[in-house]
């Protein structure tokens, strides 16, 4: 499998879609080298999957895979990221598919304004209500990204969200901070394993990680994953997992 070496200065983490636009030129010559190889080479312990240069991680010792697990996803997002919009969908449709595990940190990004408050709002509704009513509620900001411009139309986007599904907004938030708490805590451990730009998708198996900065090719990821995993009898169920709650 093809991967891309180099060493990348200390710089802030930011939206993979930036850093595209940024390598577009990059990408065009290197793509059709990537799809090709994808199937053409068994996985190593750790791989790097897409067109742009692949960063060099501090410390990977958190990304293993589950107890029972064969093959797992292991997602950094931001809430006001425009590529995260896009693979939000995808790596659910994965984690459905082949009924793997999804472990979901949250990394506010600090050039974004409104998306700490986002993921607050999130673990309030994981914790308050339900994980599924949380999950719709990143899916539904992710699909409404274009309306909310700031913490003010975040907050009326997510008062008219909790009118809609009939849910008693609260006053407050996170009037402990523990919900804030959980979201640094997330961002502390990107820190720790040297993020650079949002998503940062990892597909987890037995033998080490791959990261998918390609998620395109996430299905074809997982496949080879899979392959290279054996069998066993314990599974771990699929579904969205913030890290506070799998820890």
């Amino acid at each position: 499998m093809l991967t891309f070496a180099g060493k990348i200065g200390p710089r802030p983490a930011m939206c993979l879609s930036s850093r595209l636009r940024s390598s577009r030129l990059f990408s065009f010559i290197f793509a059709a080298s990537v799809v090709a190889c994808l199937s053409a080479a068994p996985l190593r312990a750790q791989e790097y999957v897409g067109n742009e240069p692949h960063v060099q991680y501090k410390d990977t010792s958190v990304l293993k895979v589950p107890a029972g697990a064969r093959v797992a996803i292991y997602d950094f997002e931001d809430l006001e990221c425009p590529a995260c919009s896009h693979a939000f969908p995808i790596v659910h449709s994965a984690v459905e598919r082949y009924h793997i595990p999804l472990i979901r940190h949250d990394f506010p990004l600090q050039m974004h304004v409104w998306s700490r408050d986002a993921a607050i709002t999130a673990r309030y509704l994981q914790d308050k209500v339900s994980p599924q009513v949380a999950e719709q509620f990143r899916g539904d900001v992710f699909k409404n990204q274009a309306n909310i411009s700031n913490k003010d139309d975040l907050q009326s986007y997510t008062r008219k969200w909790f009118e809609s599904h009939k849910l008693q907004m609260p006053f407050v938030m996170d009037p402990s901070g523990r919900f804030a708490a959980e979201v640094q805590a997330d961002q502390t451990l990107g820190e720790r394993i040297g993020l650079q730009h949002t998503p940062t998708i990892f597909v987890l198996y037995a033998k080490g990680w791959v990261e998918v900065m390609d998620v395109t090719q996430l299905y074809s990821v997982i496949d080879n994953a899979l392959a290279a995993s054996p069998e066993t009898h314990a599974v771990a169920r699929g579904g969205p997992k913030n890290s506070s709650k799998t820890n």
